[in-house]
């Protein structure tokens, strides 16, 4: 009875790959459909007993078709639904050495930085390569060797999906962990997606550096200007990510420069701030005026110094001789921007409650009356600040004592 069951099944899987075989494209999109509905989390057994142990010879049409139609799109999403199956199922070791043998991951790698492929296909493309990666150490680095890390990183930045943006950074974080080899290369690659145009990309590569920095353990000196330049954005969810990360640093060896640059982003260079003249703008057009990108950063920075030094006595201590004190107040006096004003008010009315030093030093420039003002109510202190006041700040000598005097 068994050998007849087993003929039976034989029987329908070989009149099933002759279908495939002679069918056209719909004939094969609806064995793909009705494969994948049927087959959801199965293990590798499972499979080989639904296909009469030929599973194999299903797999390997799915890998040719995939080969030769993946640049066309045709039912795209179903062929890697259906090899996920594949891939995914446990136990299934084989499925994946012979997707393997044939080239499957530099197949999927090209689909997901193929121009014409919708952002659904590149999704499934990702969840793919995830389940590779989701096999071990080895898997992971076939991925990278075949130069993964830099096909995913770009399809983060140029993706206009938040599915396929977060897929990618699923694997880009996937590939960090349990990969001594290419860890670095997976950091690297992640501090190079920082200066991207896309505010998304640029939160998520934020959001994934601060797992991945503990695995590489060393900071690498090149993600301090890009990760300053962040302060930059509009995005609160960007600049949030931004300062975590900032805080995270603060435990490596990037520690003095980050410090050194948010001091030094206060009092920015004079060519950033001259504004487009007037005479560009279109009279006729309602203008909404953005704030100088350098304003924005300033207030950023400001704000940041203010969260460093709360959280840590020692870092005050440094940031006030990097000479903190005196371009803070050079912030609060910039009555082009007010948030930069408050943000500097609120940072430094906490190193003045904290330091003796600073708030005598604080008083002395001021004044007692615009001191006892900025005391009394430092968040709302640029809403009665008058030019003179604002002249005040901005030309302050505030030096610390202990500090070489420099020339500005």
């Amino acid at each position: 009875m068994g050998s007849a069951k087993q003929q039976t099944q034989i029987s329908k899987i070989m009149n099933l790959l002759q279908e495939w075989d002679k069918g056209s494209k719909p004939t094969r999109t609806k064995i793909l459909q009705d494969f994948i509905v049927q087959n959801q989390n199965k293990t590798g057994p499972e499979l080989e007993q639904e296909f009469a142990q030929a599973a194999s010879l299903f797999l390997a049409r799915l890998t040719a078709w995939l080969r030769l139609t993946y640049m066309l799109g045709t039912c795209l999403n179903e062929q890697l639904q259906a090899l996920s199956i594949f891939l995914s199922a446990s136990s299934g070791h084989k499925f994946l050495a012979e997707f393997l043998e044939v080239g499957g991951v530099l197949t999927v790698l090209e689909v997901i930085g193929l121009k014409q492929a919708n952002e659904k296909d590149k999704a499934q493309a990702l969840r793919l390569l995830h389940c590779v990666a989701n096999a071990g150490r080895k898997y992971k680095e076939l991925i990278c060797e075949s130069y993964g890390i830099r096909a995913i990183a770009e399809c983060l930045a140029k993706s206009k999906a938040e599915e396929t943006q977060d897929c990618a950074r699923n694997l880009l974080e996937t590939l960090s962990q349990g990969n001594p080899k290419f860890e670095n290369q997976v950091y690297k690659g992640l501090i190079a997606l920082l200066p991207c145009t896309s505010p998304k990309a640029q939160q998520m590569a934020a959001q994934t550096l601060r797992v991945v920095q503990p695995i590489v353990e060393t900071a690498n000196p090149t993600i301090v200007d890009p990760l300053l330049n962040l302060l930059r954005t509009l995005h609160l969810e960007v600049q949030y990510e931004a300062i975590e990360l900032i805080k995270d640093l603060m435990l490596y060896e990037v520690q003095d420069d980050l410090l050194q640059g948010l001091v030094h982003l206060l009092r920015p260079a004079k060519e950033d701030m001259i504004k487009k003249p007037d005479i560009l703008d279109d009279p006729d057009v309602p203008q909404m005026k953005a704030p100088l990108p350098v304003f924005v950063q300033q207030a950023a920075a400001a704000k940041t110094i203010g969260i460093l030094a709360r959280e840590s006595t020692e870092l005050a201590e440094k940031l006030i001789q990097k000479r903190v004190v005196h371009n803070l107040m050079y912030a609060m006096g910039n009555q082009d921007y007010a948030d930069s004003q408050r943000q500097a008010c609120i940072s430094l009315e906490y190193l003045c409650r904290t330091f003796p030093v600073v708030d005598d030093h604080a008083r002395d420039a001021m004044g007692d009356v615009l001191y006892e003002q900025f005391m009394h109510d430092p968040e709302s202190l640029y809403v009665s600040m008058n030019p003179v006041q604002a002249d005040v700040l901005v030309s302050n000598k505030v030096n610390i004592p202990g500090l070489i005097e420099r020339t500005e």
